[in-house]
């Protein structure tokens, strides 16, 4: 994922949540709706979030140090963390306390054009917002499904937004039926569902969001095709016959390390090894441009299957 691509999709997503959360405030206040108050805090820990995308991006870009040799690239996998938990804790679990005391204290929606104008206004909004994330997704996610994008996407930005976004207006949809059927019954029972319903959904989303960040967090390899791409590029049939083995691992979103033990010929002098290595370097560097840092060791091949037992 470009980074630009990703930060085109923060931005909007921040301008659109900022908004959203001023005006949903203004009706909260106006109607005393749970839901809208519930709405206005998932907005704004969603202002939150984005503004720590952006911060991770910014800290990421850090040159490396002795003391941190390999860069900074997993600061963005850090503060997508911290979304997760943000999103857990301000924006679910405040909107399942609210919504609980809505239903054990209910009470009728005043001035409900306020909620329902600006639930409409944020399903606007937000639908804007979704478009821009699945547009910069789509240029990146090549054929794999919504589901395997998130699943494996090693730049945790647009998997992030896209989430939120979704949320974001499954939360505006259930809002705006929680308020409907209170102002339709009379009952703000359903305030307070709606607000519960808002509230898990949250959680769904930042356990999903925790447990993704989270494996890249511990370190994830190289997606399947760039690891075959890598093999290919390795093995050119002359100074490097084979892949004996071989481990990646992402740095950062587009920082690739790759270590391998390679296979040359027995016969070799050791300044043609080293040229082999070299010329390796530069076709995986070619073939996959993140595989910035490589470490080659070569050895002997030995079947040791063709090799008959000491009797």
């Amino acid at each position: 994922m470009s980074a630009s691509g990703g930060t085109k999709a923060i931005v909007a997503a921040l301008a659109a949540n900022l908004a959203i959360a001023v005006a949903k405030f203004v009706a909260f206040l106006f109607s005393g709706s749970s839901s809208m108050l519930a709405e206005s805090v998932h907005s704004l820990a969603d202002s939150g979030n984005q503004g720590l995308l952006l911060v991770g991006g910014k800290k990421a870009q850090r040159e490396a140090t002795p003391q941190h040799p390999f860069g900074y690239g997993r600061e963005r996998y850090i503060y997508a963390f911290l979304v997760s938990i943000v999103l857990f804790s301000v924006g679910g679990m405040f909107a399942l306390y609210e919504g609980y005391e809505k239903i054990k204290h209910p009470h009728e929606i005043e001035a409900w054009y306020w909620p329902v104008g600006v639930l409409v206004f944020a399903i606007i909004a937000e639908t804007f917002s979704f478009r821009t994330a699945i547009k910069e997704s789509n240029q990146v996610r090549g054929q794999l499904s919504w589901k395997d994008f998130v699943r494996r996407a090693k730049a945790p930005e647009l998997p992030v937004v896209l989430l939120e976004d979704l949320g974001a207006l499954v939360g505006l949809i259930l809002a705006l039926v929680g308020v409907s059927l209170a102002l339709a019954t009379g009952n703000g029972v359903w305030d307070g569902i709606g607000t519960l319903c808002i509230g898990v959904l949250l959680i769904v989303i930042a356990i999903v969001l925790a447990a993704e960040t989270k494996s890249l967090l511990l370190g994830e390899s190289a997606g399947t095709d760039d690891v075959k791409k890598i093999e290919q590029a390795l093995v050119d049939d002359e100074s490097v016959t084979r892949v004996i083995h071989m481990r990646t691992l992402h740095l950062g979103p587009e920082e690739l390390l790759v270590a391998a033990k390679i296979a040359v010929q027995h016969d070799d002098t050791a300044a043609e090894v080293a040229r082999a290595i070299d010329a390796a370097e530069s076709r995986i560097r070619a073939a996959v441009p993140i595989a910035r840092v490589i470490y080659l060791e070569p050895d002997i091949y030995r079947d040791t299957k063709s090799i008959s037992p000491t009797p």
